[in-house]
């Protein structure tokens, strides 16, 4: 078993030269010295670009989620893939959190390192390998519980082989996963193949069959009718395997969906679950929610469709500096591919920092048209006041793809006060 890191060991770190955009004076300072010097995002020393979460956004977000799961009965697995943050982790148990999602061993892992108890992995897990050491790090940990799909017989089988092979004494819990449709991504498609599944973790002695599971984001054309269709499925399967008498004796039977696009369609359906043989743990993932974003979230989110529940806010700005002004109508930042993500939607320009006084105004007329790896195209309309070595600040779409390029985030007060540093490990 891995040691526990406290989060707190994680401001014992030097700042060198692996962080982006620290200020080169701050060589070889820990991250919690240069957290205590609270300095300016802007006049502190810092290098563009520079991503940047807003502290009141990230807190807000956190309240917002906690507060929603708690009034529709949810329990809250946030899905850790999103960040990769232990800070984040930690922030999200204390506003509540069953535990952590997670999509692949080595996120399980990191988990580990930093003290998760509670670990719900939202995929297949057959590598045996990994299971080698899931086996060690239950045995190790009676307090440990994971949870993991099976959606295949010749998975469960796998598992099972490895399992045997690594002598695990603590069987792994596992949950059939439904196939959202034809053509959507991993799960058994029919019912009748999530019942072959469930006999087959019947017949492996190293698994016990705990719930059922699935991802609504993945159903085919999907639309709130088509969604609930398809949750009302899920649920009905774990009706049919509990009257089956398929589920382990004396545990909580655990449903979970919801990503971060359908949520209040997982809320409604699963208010609708019928008493069962045992209580029900009703868990959410939805993981983008801890920063959201300024595009495909912001589209997507199911706030927009119950307005009345409250709403996101944006955290991420990605800070660039204009290094060129070629011709009046085109501008180059000093941020690209390497920065900002760039697999939904481009950085969308919203605040202009100049260069001369700091004053802040908005971007109009400034808008970003492509990137390369270390430039963004900007196009400027007619009367845009852009010049070189002016700051833009951008808000990104899809969150994912934003903390992964970034090992060290600046936490960013409204007034530009940096407050702490948020680690990634991707």
């Amino acid at each position: 078993m891995a040691a526990d890191r406290p989060v707190s060991g994680l401001a014992d770190e030097l700042v060198d030269h692996r962080f982006k955009a620290l200020p080169p004076d701050a060589e070889g300072l820990t991250v919690g010295a240069l957290a205590a010097e609270r300095r300016n995002l802007f006049t502190g020393g810092f290098t563009t670009p520079v991503l940047a979460l807003s502290a009141e956004s990230v807190e807000h977000n956190l309240a917002l989620l906690e507060t929603y799961a708690e009034r529709h009965g949810l329990a809250f697995a946030p899905h850790g893939k999103t960040s990769m943050s232990p800070q984040l982790f930690a922030r999200q148990l204390e506003h509540g959190a069953w535990g952590i999602s997670a999509a692949v061993p080595h996120q399980a892992r990191v988990y580990r390192a930093y003290g998760i108890r509670r670990i719900f992995l939202a995929n297949e897990l057959v590598d045996a390998s990994a299971l080698r050491w899931l086996a060690a790090e239950l045995d190790s940990d009676p307090e440990f519980r994971f949870i993991c799909y099976v959606d295949s017989v010749r998975g469960v089988e796998l598992m099972d082989e490895a399992l045997r092979a690594a002598g695990a004494s603590r069987p792994v819990d596992v949950v059939v996963e439904l196939g959202a449709g034809e053509g959507a991504r991993t799960g058994a498609r029919t019912e009748a193949g999530c019942v072959a599944v469930a006999d087959a973790v019947a017949a492996a002695g190293t698994l016990r069959l705990v719930g059922v599971a699935g991802y609504e984001g993945e159903v085919p054309e999907a639309s709130a009718e088509r969604v609930r269709a398809w949750l009302d499925r899920l649920v009905a399967l774990a009706v049919d395997l509990d009257r089956a008498g398929r589920f382990a004796a004396g545990e909580q039977i655990v449903i979970s969906a919801g990503g971060s696009a359908w949520f209040d369609a997982v809320a409604e359906v699963f208010a609708r679950i019928p008493e069962l043989s045992a209580p029900v743990l009703k868990l959410l993932r939805s993981g983008a929610y801890v920063s959201h974003d300024d595009g495909h979230y912001r589209h997507l989110t199911p706030f927009n469709r119950v307005p009345e529940e409250g709403e996101l806010q944006p955290a991420f700005r990605l800070w660039a500096q204009v290094v060129s002004r070629p011709t009046d109508e085109q501008a180059f930042l000093n941020a690209g591919k390497r920065d900002a993500a760039y697999d939904l939607d481009l950085p969308e320009a919203q605040v202009v920092r100049s260069g001369r006084d700091g004053t802040v105004r908005p971007a109009t007329g400034v808008s970003v048209t492509g990137l390369s790896d270390q430039h963004a195209w900007v196009r400027t309309e007619p009367g845009a006041e852009l010049e070189v070595g002016d700051w833009v600040g951008m808000g990104l779409s899809h969150p994912c793809t934003s903390f992964d390029k970034w090992q060290l985030i600046p936490l960013v007060a409204a007034d530009g006060t940096v407050t702490d540093y948020i680690r990634t490990f991707f």
